[in-house]
């Protein structure tokens, strides 16, 4: 997909860039595979908020997406490709032999028309998903378990995908897109290619009403408030809080570790690339 941008006629047309998607579906979303979805505000069952600046948006239905690839040794072909607002990635409609239908994520390269199969033994064609121990080092995956039957829990977002580098014993070697190296049993599945629209990240929002229509409310800068409302507020003049880096609630913004110990650590082998300071 291309980027679309504007002609100038306004402050915000002239930064807009957006994704143009004149190719895929117009129409609306496969009714069966859809549901209602509750939007929280942010707020708790006791209405309080507990996570900020979120609020408004448009509405609009979740698409079920097949993340478990249920459907095995039994061909599918891709019906058409669609824009899902619950996600970065297209979803592409598959239509099966028996005449049951699902959403799975679409990888970059599937188009309408195209044949898809999930199981053992499968070609290792793109769109494809089967075990890790089936695919051969050195094939960008997407769509990857962590538990075996848990479904797919890696790489599911717009231009992501997991570099499989071998096998040790029946642990597959998988790098992910952040630098983490991780151990995961072969026995999990995963589907070939890289995920559809990595356009995504060029999108210039142009904006602030962009991001209100997506569901996020403004944020107050902490050095615009009093002392009582954030550790950076007061002082005279525009001073810069006066202190490190902090959250409103003293919390450290300076790379202090804040990840608790897990049982899958034993499975990473090496950590993930730490940001430029």
């Amino acid at each position: 997909m291309a980027l679309k941008t504007f002609k100038p006629y306004t402050k915000s047309t002239r930064g807009t860039v957006v994704i143009d998607r004149s190719k895929l579906w117009k129409g609306a979303p496969y009714k069966p595979l859809t549901k209602g979805q509750n939007f929280t505000g942010g707020r708790n069952n006791n209405g309080r908020i507990t996570s900020r600046h979120i609020g408004g948006g448009s509405k609009h239905k979740y698409r079920i997406v097949d993340f478990y690839r249920k459907k095995k040794n039994v061909e599918g072909t891709v019906e058409r490709i669609e824009y899902d607002p619950n996600r970065t990635a297209y979803i592409a409609l598959i239509n099966y032999l028996d005449k049951e239908k699902s959403y799975i994520i679409c990888p970059h390269g599937l188009k309408v028309g195209d044949k898809i199969l999930s199981g053992k033994e499968v070609e290792i064609k793109v769109g494809n998903a089967l075990m890790l121990k089936d695919i051969p080092p050195g094939t960008s995956i997407h769509n990857v378990e962590l538990i075996p039957g848990n479904g797919a829990k890696l790489a599911r977002s717009a231009g992501s995908s997991v570099s499989l580098s071998g096998y040790d014993g029946e642990y597959a070697i998988l790098k992910l897109s952040s630098g983490e190296m991780r151990k995961v049993s072969s026995s999990c599945q995963a589907t070939i290619g890289v995920v559809s629209n990595s356009d995504q990240k060029n999108i210039k929002i142009g904006k602030a009403g962009r991001n209100r229509w997506r569901g996020k409310r403004p944020q107050t800068r902490g050095v615009a408030m009093n002392p009582v409302d954030h550790p950076h507020g007061g002082g005279e003049g525009k001073t810069s809080g006066g202190r490190s880096p902090v959250s409103p609630w003293g919390q450290s913004a300076k790379g202090l570790k804040t990840r608790k110990p897990k049982r899958s650590d034993k499975f990473i082998i090496m950590r993930r690339k730490k940001r430029n300071k």
